[in-house]
């Protein structure tokens, strides 16, 4: 079976595009730059998503489609974020269903629920997203509920806050401090059940949608975790560096870094610090249940794992140019100073 995988050089889809040629299946990847870690296999096309006949022929011959092409929170795209992720979706849509696929998965986002007060997230959540991202993702999955209630074969995976081995972006900032010794912050005291996801269950959730045709709304997340604080206190003991877990105060933390934010000061988005001082896990047994499989990682597991891998193996001069912002180190801004005041020894 031929399997399309758009935004395959990407971190959830280069994930997914290794793991279907390890079952041996075939592998399609659109997207605009090409990775350097693809099996070589993978047939490679160069190409937009806005771009419907580029598409269109991306889309010959193919049973299933992973659909992960996106703009992501740290891009702070603006209204790009809809040309990208509403109505790329669109396209990638209407070129899956001329083509006749079998199945198309959607990778969306926990974004589109926003900042919830009754936990666990469920189907049964209002989705009402809090910023621009999350409204876009939330327009994209629109689309795909259209297609599925007009009998398009399609299946929307909703994952929480993604790590594994490689995972850059925000969490480059993290290991960063931590490998250096300097203290990391929640917003808040992070008393709150935080769930996370491993790359390799997440992708694992698309390929089984797809190939054991599973129509329909899944929550994704890992089925053991506890709070932030908690599992953040955990890695800082695994490193060792002498890092602690400190907390900001929410009205103040989230006041400094929306005015960084406007300023471009701060990498941090948002979704970022309008959400995380709070409880976000997703009750996933249902979407295990449906997909045929469990989590193989806990949080902590995950959150150690990446920071031995970023501790041992990243190396910055090697970082490929264009590269998704979740595979590449961000700029930290005005963070640095916070840094460095944490890393302060009178303050430890």
């Amino acid at each position: 079976m031929l399997h399309l995988v758009t935004g395959g050089s990407g971190f959830v889809g280069s994930t997914i595009a290794r793991l279907l040629t390890a079952r041996g299946e075939q592998v399609r990847v659109l997207d605009i730059w090409k990775a350097e870690d693809f099996p070589t296999a993978v047939d490679f096309i160069q190409g937009d998503i806005n771009d419907s006949a580029m598409v269109a022929k991306a889309m010959q011959g193919v049973d299933y489609v992973h659909h992960n092409v996106a703009l992501v929170p740290l891009a702070k795209a603006g209204r790009d974020y809809w040309k990208v992720n509403v109505e790329g979706t669109r396209i990638a849509l209407d070129e899956a269903k001329k083509a006749g696929v079998k199945m198309f998965s959607h990778m969306s986002s926990s974004a589109v629920f926003g900042s919830p007060d009754v936990m666990p997230i469920t189907n049964d959540t209002p989705r009402k997203p809090v910023e621009i991202y999350g409204e876009a993702k939330k327009a994209g999955e629109d689309l795909v509920m259209e297609a599925q209630q007009n009998g398009f074969p399609a299946a929307i995976i909703r994952p929480r806050t993604i790590i594994g081995t490689g995972r850059l972006g925000i969490f480059n900032i993290l290991f960063e401090w931590i490998k250096d010794g300097a203290n990391i912050y929640t917003i808040g005291d992070g008393s709150g059940l935080f769930q996370f996801i491993h790359v390799e269950d997440i992708a694992e959730a698309s390929i089984q949608a797809c190939m054991k045709k599973c129509v329909g709304v899944f929550n994704v997340g890992t089925d053991q975790f506890g709070t932030l604080r908690e599992d953040l206190e955990f890695l800082c003991a695994h490193a060792g560096t002498g890092s602690q877990v400190k907390s900001l105060p929410v009205a103040l933390a989230m006041g400094v870094l929306q005015c960084l934010d406007r300023l471009q000061l701060s990498p941090l988005s948002p979704w970022h610090y309008l959400t995380y001082h709070k409880p976000f896990y997703f009750d996933s047994a249902p979407a295990f249940k449906t997909l045929g499989f469990a989590p193989t990682y806990s949080n902590r597991q995950m959150l150690c794992s990446s920071y031995d891998w970023f501790v041992k193996s990243f190396d910055s001069k090697n970082v490929m140019q264009g590269s998704s912002l979740h595979k590449k180190p961000v700029k930290q801004g005005l963070l640095k100073l916070l840094k460095a005041f944490s890393s302060l020894n009178g303050l430890k």
